[in-house]
């Protein structure tokens, strides 16, 4: 009798333990719908400061792109002149309305910080002068200022870019 108990106790305490998988087991729910995740590799999410945009990183088209999701909308948002299908774009950083996405590109054979433009739906080149390599970009929720890390002096420094007080005005064309 004793051992029937304890085998009882012991099945309920397993069926216990299985319906609580889920809460003990499990990751946090992911966005799964409207284009975020895709069978791709997606990486280096950022949101805009408002929290309305995520920018991130994927290689969905067979090449390192960025994306962005309006979280508001529930919908990739077009990114015109942004991605290239000759290089690859990652590491982006967004400002706090969404309007500057800042992002390392190897469109000139090495990796650079560029700064993109909603509005006027281009980018510019900030890194034209730099030796090393640069990466991790982030840029102020104003879109003034823009940091990176570089070894342009042998080993890993930040660097600064101010804007300058105009920087919200369209950027020049190259």
């Amino acid at each position: 009798m004793r051992k029937q108990l304890f085998l009882l106790c012991l099945l309920l305490l397993v069926l216990v333990l299985a319906g609580c998988q889920d809460l003990w087991f499990s990751s946090p729910q992911q966005i799964l719908v409207g284009g975020v995740n895709s069978q791709a590799t997606d990486q280096s999410p950022s949101y805009s400061g408002d929290g309305r945009y995520l920018a991130f990183a994927s290689d969905r088209n067979q090449q390192r792109d960025i994306f962005l999701y309006d979280l508001q909308q529930k919908q990739l948002v077009n990114l015109p002149n942004l991605n290239r299908f000759d290089s690859l774009q990652d590491q982006p950083a967004l400002s706090g309305d969404g309007r500057f996405l800042v992002y390392v590109s190897t469109e000139r054979g090495k990796n650079d910080i560029l700064v993109y433009d909603r509005q006027q739906e281009r980018s510019q080149l900030l890194t034209a002068d730099i030796r090393g390599s640069v990466r991790q970009p982030t840029i102020t929720n104003d879109g003034r200022y823009i940091a990176y890390e570089t070894s342009n002096l042998g080993q890993w420094h930040i660097a600064l870019i101010d804007r300058g007080a105009k920087f919200s005005n369209p950027i020049p064309e190259q």
